[in-house]
């Protein structure tokens, strides 16, 4: 039994890394978005092709109309969200498992 929790230990450190990574993704996006990037530079192209499909739908579904864009705010909450319900509750599990 020890294996599987070791298993499920292993997979919520690793979902846990995936999700910080990507808040970090999140927040580098939002800092560069303060400048004026150059479009064509790749690592500005990355950003946006990393984080655009997480954050448009946050967008169109909160369209607050304030002229500040919240979505990165909110999709970094509910990563910190994720992180605390679902990857502690798996890495529970996989101690109990033990």
């Amino acid at each position: 039994m020890f294996v599987m929790g070791n298993t499920l230990l292993g997979l919520a450190t690793v979902l846990d890394y995936l999700l910080t990574f990507y808040s970090w993704i999140i927040i580098a996006r939002a800092l560069i978005s303060w400048v004026n990037p150059d479009p064509w530079n790749p690592i500005v192209q990355f950003l946006g092709r990393a984080t655009e499909p997480v954050l448009a739908p946050i967008r169109r579904r909160l369209s607050l109309g304030l002229g500040i864009d919240l979505s990165p705010l909110i999709a970094i909450a509910a990563i910190w969200f994720l992180q605390i319900a679902v990857v502690q509750s798996i890495k529970d599990a996989a101690l109990r498992m033990n």
